[in-house]
C-alpha cells in the first residue's frame, strides 16, 4: 500500500466535508451543526473507503469516491444519532 500524496489527501478532505454536507442534508432530524457535519463527513469518508474495501468494492474517481464518503457518512450519523438519543 502506498503512502497517500499530499493532493490525494486535500481531494479526500474536500470529498469529505461535501459528503458530510450532503449527509447532513439527506439524514433528516437533529443535526450536528455545520460544522459537526462537516468532521462527521470527514471521518465518514474514511469509514465509507474503508467499508467498501470490505465489501471488495472498488471506487474510482471523484464521484466514486465521493458515494463511498456519503455513504460512510450516513452510516456515522445514524449510529451518532443513536448513541445520543440514549
Amino acid at each position: 500500500m502506498s503512502p497517500m500524496s499530499t493532493q490525494n489527501l486535500v481531494l479526500f478532505l474536500v470529498v469529505g466535508v461535501v459528503a458530510g454536507f450532503l449527509a447532513g442534508k439527506i439524514m433528516k432530524g437533529s443535526g450536528f451543526g455545520l460544522v459537526g457535519d462537516l468532521v462527521v463527513g470527514v471521518l465518514g469518508a474514511f469509514i465509507g473507503a474503508w467499508v467498501f474495501g470490505l465489501l471488495g468494492l472498488s471506487v474510482g474517481g471523484i464521484l466514486g469516491l465521493l458515494v463511498a464518503a456519503i455513504v460512510g457518512a450516513l452510516l456515522l450519523l445514524y449510529l451518532l444519532r443513536l448513541v445520543r438519543r440514549r
